[in-house]
């Protein structure tokens, strides 16, 4: 089902009289009805965006508010938090000895462990990074498809940690 809601910048919706602000909510509830996700063009806001500004400025610097409510709309606060692209997020050290250890040594295959591997998804949210895969897989599954490319990834490694990683991973 299509959306009802319309979101603009504050600062534009308080210079629209109120035939624009019904207007283009008429056009977006008419499109939702008729299961079209978008409204018609003819119902389109112009200056709407600022000359100049990009288009994550555009969503990450402007108020965005719902035409027909008032309230403010977009994603959870959780998802605004996020930046565009590849975030930096917290490193985790590389500590291969004692108690609070993330990486495994290289007579034990190198690699991060359980813990380690824990602490990164915890230090840096929406990451997939996994544990490798050491055990026996039926093929065609997902960790056999795992373990192939990261075989076919770390051919080249040939230092001592990159191929205990590869031995571990049964490369």
């Amino acid at each position: 089902m299509a959306t009802r809601k319309v979101c603009l910048p504050k600062a534009k919706i308080a210079s629209m009289s109120s035939a624009e602000k019904s207007k283009v909510v008429n056009a977006k509830k008419n499109a939702a009805s008729r299961g079209d996700g978008k409204r018609s063009s003819e119902s389109n806001v112009k200056g709407a965006r600022k000359p100049g500004a990009t288009l994550r400025d555009w969503f990450n610097k402007e108020k965005w508010t719902n035409v027909e409510t008032g309230e403010e709309c977009g994603a959870p606060a959780a998802y605004k938090k996020l930046k565009f692209g590849r975030s930096k997020g917290k490193k985790v050290r590389k500590t291969t000895k004692g108690k609070n250890r993330n990486f495994l040594s290289t007579k034990e295959g190198a690699g991060m462990t359980s813990k380690g591997v824990k602490r990164y998804r915890k230090n840096n949210p929406g990451s997939k990074l996994k544990t490798a895969v050491t055990g026996k897989v039926k093929p065609g599954s997902k960790a056999a498809k795992r373990r192939k490319s990261f075989c076919a990834r770390s051919k080249s490694w040939t230092g001592p940690r990159g191929k205990a990683a590869r031995k571990r991973w049964k490369c």
